[in-house]
């Protein structure tokens, strides 16, 4: 039996890994296991390694890797550290990253290191910021790709990697998204205590690489919003330097009855009051990814989701400065339009998933990398 361990640092990997980490813990062929990490560990975030116990998976371990405020390297350090740590007394066949954040970093590192076949989910994508530095390095210690698209995919063969390492098998959360067992908007309401008719939904990080900025920039969100007069339910940041700043902002709405104000919510919560809001605003990639599946207009601010926005072609997406007049005024142009994106899969990722593990044929693949070389029409070239 095949033991694989997924790593997860926060709420948003959780969620767009849940389903394919359920069908690994489902099967009589491989056995699931789990590093948990980063924002999970917590408080302030709202310790959101709980909802792993809710959701029932076993044979979880968990690794406080920061102190609030640490600083991204030392987070980096301390992460590999500790999953090395517990790779080596594991012995793994197989660890499965997502995405762009530090701790998939981590865990590529130390599967590369240590001669263990990395998986990671979502690569070939483009953002901003030091997320897609992030991310393209993840791939190139990755020895196994799993892609939301045929875009992605093409990017990860223009890194150097062998096509046939690279699997299209659509965006995992798509698979809850499209379920039926998300909980009613009453359920979600009464559950958070949320009393508005219509609301949005703000969500907005810090741009790492324009951190002189960030003061500035979110004094001149929240300004736009109070002056909007519409509901908002407000989401924290991730803990990303700068999310201090953010929040320290955010104190100006904890009084002001049209603002809720939340450190972490659950996935399944947080789809079904996407679905229901007026639109989503700020610079969270739920605002491209998510917001587009459902159709849901959204108001991209700054630069931390510029690649992805060039690269998305959702008329439903409002892209906007950081300048308090120009994100009021697209607060007040929202036409309630919803035009529904395919372009992240069907639903069924999970299963596309399981199926290649089962299969057998990437238990074969080669620990040792090789650059595969390409000419100018994308072509391999000849050596």
């Amino acid at each position: 039996m095949k033991k694989i361990l997924f790593l997860t640092g926060t709420r948003a990997d959780y969620g767009k890994i849940k389903s394919l980490m359920r069908k690994v813990d489902n099967s009589s062929n491989l056995e699931l296991y789990i590093f948990v990490t980063g924002m999970h560990m917590l408080s302030k975030y709202g310790s959101t390694w709980r909802e792993l116990d809710k959701d029932g998976f076993r044979n979880k371990y968990h690794f406080v890797n920061q102190q609030q405020n640490s600083k991204m390297d030392m987070t980096l350090s301390n992460t590999i550290l500790g999953l090395s740590n517990y790779v080596h007394e594991l012995q793994p066949d197989l660890i499965v990253v997502h995405g762009d954040r530090l701790e998939a970093l981590a865990g590529a590192i130390v599967g590369a290191f240590n001669n263990i076949k990395v998986a990671h989910i979502e690569g070939g994508e483009v953002s901003g910021t030091i997320d897609e530095s992030i991310r393209h390095s993840i791939t190139k210690l990755s020895h196994i790709h799993f892609v939301s698209n045929i875009e992605a995919k093409k990017r990860i063969i223009q890194l150097g990697e062998p096509e046939e390492s690279i699997f299209v098998i659509g965006s995992p959360d798509i698979d809850v998204m499209l379920s039926n067992d998300l909980p009613s908007i009453e359920r979600v309401k009464e559950h958070y205590n949320i009393n508005y008719d219509q609301f949005s939904v703000l969500m907005y990080h810090p741009v790492t690489t324009q951190i002189e900025k960030l003061h500035m920039n979110v004094q001149q969100l929240v300004d736009a919003l109070l002056e909007s007069n519409r509901n908002y339910i407000v989401i924290y940041p991730n803990n990303d330097e700068g999310s201090d700043i953010i929040l320290s902002e955010y104190r100006r709405l904890e009084n002001n009855t049209r603002f809720k104000l939340y450190p972490s919510m659950r996935f399944e919560y947080f789809l079904t009051l996407l679905k229901h809001c007026d639109f989503l605003i700020g610079n969270s990639s739920a605002g491209i990814r998510e917001a587009g599946v459902y159709g849901v207009p959204s108001i991209d601010i700054g630069t931390r989701q510029l690649g992805r926005y060039d690269s998305i072609k959702n008329k439903t997406i409002l892209h906007v400065e950081d300048d308090k007049d120009s994100i009021l005024q697209a607060t007040y142009s929202q036409d309630g339009i919803r035009v529904f994106s395919q372009e992240f899969g069907d639903g069924i990722s999970d299963e596309k998933f399981l199926a290649i593990l089962e299969d057998g044929d990437i238990w074969s693949f080669d620990v040792q990398k090789r650059f595969i070389d390409y000419n100018f029409t994308g072509e391999k070239a000849h050596v």
